[in-house]
């Protein structure tokens, strides 16, 4: 009946970030990308219909280029016949044994060669590089093509939380791998910067994300839903996501017992059947879209994320924006994404009792709740993804050695 109700109903900062002050990152140059159309080819471990965070950053880089003129071809392991205008060359895969929804490129250097000599492509994308963006940067090193490495997956996290046998110890070596062959690694937050600078990885900076504050708008809340989902007034508490286990979404069952809440997902993944039964109480949404996705998120009157390898967190940042408090683990991108007890709350990551207890003032004081969620809204009001993906290309010119170059302070 929710999600009946939900098809009914009928990005950051505009200047680069200032907080990452560090000498030892790439300073960021600003271009004038006006003076030729640029090529683009993206590389992508993720992409459509896989919903995650490197899939919706890919959709915005698309739309970015086509929107200002540029040409791009994306290759991805799954997609449809094009996006934005630009054709999507599927390249080969295969389904991860532990989560066989999620497939991963697993082409040849040979053949990633023969893609980029047929469309002579200015700069490489690779987006959130595993198996598949390795074998993209040794070709574009072999060819001379500059390079731009996203980093968004924290694959040494992602190995320990699998609880792979030396998975932390191989994908250490294989981030460090990729990301020394790259010209320019972009990472979204001072913990992921943290993290690649004590691989020694060179060339870092920073870029963030941006967030839609037109689809995520406090604007967008339907009572109707709330009293569909609450309907003995409870206070609705969600989490936005993959249902996977580096989610560590057990911890909501901590939030599950709180007098007068409703927990509520949004989201599928290979965790869903183990939360049903350990959260027997909670409103699960399935994955939402567009106007769908907007007003969950408008509706819920608190959002908790529970991983701690977040390298971002867009979920929250969209919450944010939303004008929902977030209570998020202290630890990865939510340490930039949410302003800490203005926002919001940051928790001990793991720590169920805490991430409970933050939960629990929120619900219990109502003044509290409208206080911070009035400053979550303002939190990501410079926020566009116009102005983050600008940096991106800027960052595209720098590597490539065009464009008029002024230093802007990072």
């Amino acid at each position: 009946m929710a999600s009946k109700l939900l098809r009914r109903t009928g990005s950051v900062s505009t200047t680069p970030d200032t907080t990452f002050k560090r000498s030892n990152l790439v300073p960021i140059q600003r271009q004038r990308t006006d003076t030729r159309r640029l090529r683009v080819l993206v590389v992508s471990e993720s992409f459509l219909p896989q919903v995650n965070g490197v899939t919706n950053s890919v959709r915005r880089v698309l739309e970015h280029l086509a929107r200002d003129g540029h040409v791009a071809e994306l290759v991805a392991p799954t997609g449809p016949e094009s996006y934005a205008g630009f054709p999507v060359t599927i390249c080969r895969g295969s389904s991860l044994p532990f989560y066989k929804e999620f497939r991963i490129g697993l082409e040849t250097r040979r053949r990633l060669r023969a893609v980029m000599l047929r469309f002579q492509p200015d700069v490489v994308h690779i987006a959130s590089p595993a198996t598949l963006g390795y074998q993209a940067a040794r070709a574009a090193r072999e060819l001379g093509i500059p390079s731009v490495a996203i980093y968004q997956t924290d694959l040494v996290g992602f190995a320990a939380r699998y609880g792979i046998p030396g998975g932390d110890r191989a994908m250490t070596a294989l981030t460090r791998r990729i990301h020394v062959g790259v010209d320019r690694t972009l990472a979204p937050s001072t913990a992921s910067i943290d993290q690649l600078r004590a691989m020694d990885v060179p060339g870092l900076a920073h870029w963030p994300r941006g967030v839609d504050l037109e689809m995520f708008d406090p604007a967008h809340r339907c009572e109707e839903l709330h009293r569909e989902l609450a309907p003995h007034g409870e206070v609705l508490v969600g989490y936005v996501g993959r249902l996977a286990p580096e989610k560590e979404l057990e911890l909501l069952a901590h939030v599950d017992k709180l007098p007068g809440v409703r927990v509520v997902i949004v989201g599928g993944g290979p965790e869903e059947e183990r939360l049903r039964a350990r959260l027997p109480n909670a409103a699960f949404l399935g994955v939402l879209h567009g106007e769908e996705l907007g007003r969950a998120y408008a509706t819920l009157d608190v959002f908790a994320h529970t991983g701690r390898h977040e390298t971002y967190c867009q979920s929250a940042q969209e919450a944010l924006a939303s004008g929902v408090p977030v209570v998020a683990p202290r630890a990865g991108g939510p340490i930039d994404v949410v302003d800490d007890r203005v926002a919001g709350f940051l928790y001990q990551p793991g720590n169920g009792v805490e991430l409970a207890a933050h939960v629990r003032s929120l619900v219990e004081d109502e003044q509290l709740r409208a206080r911070v969620a009035a400053a979550a809204r303002r939190s990501v009001q410079g926020r566009s993804w116009q102005a983050v993906n600008d940096l991106l290309v800027a960052h595209y010119c720098d590597v490539i050695g065009i464009g008029e170059r002024q230093a802007l302070a990072v």
